[in-house]
């Protein structure tokens, strides 16, 4: 995840409790994924961290894959609240 500083700035300007999005915005933020090969990555590297054997690199790779999950949460959760408000399926 973001340090703490950055998640806090991340979460004022992402707003996710707002649900301001327009439809085919949120619905386009809902389309966003991680790739198979991504998955594959995260997979191994999480595998390596609960056996204490990452790199340094593989260290801040791994760090780099939960901040993008955490804010790709945030879009999502703003997405999801943004349909519902809207009347559509999240």
């Amino acid at each position: 995840m973001a340090s703490e500083p950055e998640a806090a700035i991340w979460q004022r300007t992402l707003d996710p409790e707002a649900g301001n999005l327009s439809p085919e915005a949120a619905r386009a933020f809902l389309r966003l994924a991680f790739t198979d090969e991504d998955h594959r990555a995260m997979d191994k590297l999480a595998v390596k961290a609960q056996a204490g054997s990452l790199t340094p690199e593989e260290s801040r790779l791994l760090d780099g894959y939960r901040h993008v999950a955490w804010l790709l949460g945030l879009l999502k959760s703003k997405a999801r609240l943004s349909l519902q408000r809207a009347g559509g399926t999240a």
